[in-house]
């Protein structure tokens, strides 16, 4: 399967919201489980860091790159073992109660 067809079929169901299974082949080219088999590879190879640096690099070359209005946000980031927490966590488990023998 050619990478545009596959690419396709990825920005199809970012753009839609759809389930991979409900990719529709005669419109996009692929299966659903075929672009999500790609997305996964490409991921494991690192594909998309690198491509948001071209293509920032090419809109920036074209002047077509405006970071005057930007924002930068987090929320696409994992917070690693739930972030950093200043004090500890209340046990939620059950307690033994005290013996009264």
């Amino acid at each position: 399967m050619p990478d545009r067809v596959a690419l396709a079929g990825i920005v199809y169901v970012l753009r839609k919201g759809v389930a991979w299974r409900d990719v529709p082949i005669q419109l996009i080219g692929c299966s659903g489980v075929t672009a999500w088999r790609r997305l996964r590879d490409w991921t494991e190879a690192g594909v998309w860091p690198r491509l948001h640096e071209v293509l920032l690099a090419e809109l920036r070359a074209a002047g077509l790159l405006e970071m005057d209005d930007s924002a930068i946000d987090g929320s696409h980031v994992r917070a690693l073992k739930g972030g950093i927490t200043p004090d500890l966590r209340p046990s939620t488990g059950a307690v033994r109660a005290a013996s009264t023998i």
